[in-house]
């Protein structure tokens, strides 16, 4: 079993005898990826359907409390069991910890389960803290370069150690797609780009509000579909994403981030977040280089940023291959931002995600320039003088920006850190 089994998974591959013990085979909805390539309307979008092992309903219904915080069933009389639906096939092909009811999951994160309920908001209304201060996160707002505002959410420090057992010990074990390179081990800003060199023609599309846009539902989906019971993600996903304050005061003039982030989502700041994004647009991958293949061209993601590029005949597929990348996108629920894509050709400075890829992967020369006078006015007048935007840590600050032209062009990084070398940090 490997990816492609995982995208079984994802997208619902069914067994075709309860007895069937191999990988799933492959769901007639796979149809639809090369469908959307051939520019066909899709009739079935590509969803996410239960585990293998789905109980019955009347399997789930049990007269006494099978575990602590189970659910009552909807007549009220008894309680819903969703611990039995675990699929341990795909635990053990990842590696994963089996879990199936709340307790085992707070002994996995060596915490009480009541604390770990009041952690996912349990016991309080709409299961979203009653203010800022109740929350387990902290806010900040931040003004994007175009319209609009950014929440960062940044978790405390009890929640912020149950995100990285999680990243650590489930997520990191589950790999993304082959074409997504953010925040992926082994993969880079520089691996995003190198597919890109000496094309001529490089499309970039943005997708809108990325980790907002997951919410709560796909995560619980993400979970289900490496092997967990319903319960436990559940809990999973209520312990990774944020259903931020109804008194959270929101930006002046900026009513959109209301919407954008009152339903439960994916948190900017979580250790998990990253991996749970690429998870998530994993569907979205695999149809995009499934079209990028019918077409010849390239492509990757890195976070928000695709990329495509090709020869110049890709020019001439243009007014084809662009509505068929937004039918794409539309139908795995993501929005794309008309206002960034671009159109790139070789006579112009064809960069991805900040990296040039005309001839090779290099820095832009105005980005190494604009560092570059940064780290003399350090020498010179002092490093004080040049932290314009207060970074808590304006060295590491500087050091993190060198080694990221260090990746790119080894000789250009050289020079910039013997500037660095020089600074007085007295001053």
């Amino acid at each position: 079993m490997g990816l492609f089994d995982f995208l079984r998974r994802l997208l619902g591959g069914q067994p075709t005898s309860t007895s069937d013990q191999t990988s799933p085979p492959p769901p007639r909805q796979m149809d639809a990826v090369s469908a959307s390539s051939k520019g066909v309307k899709l009739q079935h979008p590509l969803r996410y359907r239960s585990s293998l092992n789905r109980t019955a309903r009347s399997a789930e219904r049990v007269p006494e409390l099978p575990y602590r915080f189970a659910r009552l069933s909807v007549d009220g009389d008894g309680y819903l069991d969703l611990s039995n639906d675990a699929d341990e096939r795909w635990l053990e092909h990842f590696d994963l910890p089996v879990l199936r009811t709340p307790e085992e999951l707070a002994v996995f994160l060596q915490l009480p389960v009541g604390k770990l309920a009041w952690l996912t908001h349990r016991f309080d209304e709409g299961s979203r803290p009653a203010g800022v201060r109740e929350a387990h996160y902290h806010f900040h707002w931040v003004k994007k370069k175009s319209y609009g505002h950014r929440l960062i959410e940044a978790p405390k420090q009890t929640l912020r150690g149950v995100q990285q057992k999680i990243l650590r010990e489930i997520l990191d074990h589950v790999p993304p797609h082959p074409a997504a390179h953010g925040f992926v081990s082994g993969r880079s800003i520089r691996t995003n780009a190198e597919p890109h060199v000496g094309q001529k023609i490089l499309l970039k599309f943005d997708l809108q509000n990325f980790y907002p846009s997951v919410r709560y539902s796909r995560v619980v989906s993400i979970f289900r579909s490496v092997g967990y019971s319903r319960e436990v993600a559940i809990w999973l996903a209520r312990l990774t994403t944020s259903a931020i304050p109804a008194s959270l005061a929101f930006p002046k003039g900026d009513p959109s981030a209301l919407w954008t982030y009152y339903p439960r989502h994916l948190p900017q700041g979580a250790a998990t977040s990253p991996a749970l994004a690429n998870l998530s647009a994993f569907a979205l991958d695999v149809r995009l280089a499934g079209l990028a293949r019918k077409y010849d061209v390239r492509y990757t993601r890195y976070a928000d940023d695709l990329t495509f590029s090709g020869t110049g005949r890709f020019g001439g597929a243009l007014s084809e291959f662009i509505p068929l990348v937004k039918q794409i996108a539309k139908a795995e629920r993501f929005a794309l931002h008309r206002e960034k894509r671009k159109v790139l050709r070789s006579s112009q400075r064809q960069s991805v995600a900040g990296v040039v890829v005309n001839e090779k992967s290099n820095i832009a020369r105005n980005d190494f320039d604009h560092l570059k006078a940064i780290l003399y006015n350090c020498v010179k007048h002092g490093p004080s003088t040049q932290n314009h935007d207060d970074h808590p840590d304006f060295a590491a600050h500087l050091a993190g920006r060198i080694g990221h032209v260090l990746h790119l062009n080894p000789q250009r990084g050289a020079k910039l850190r013997q500037l660095y070398a020089q600074i007085d940090w007295s001053r």
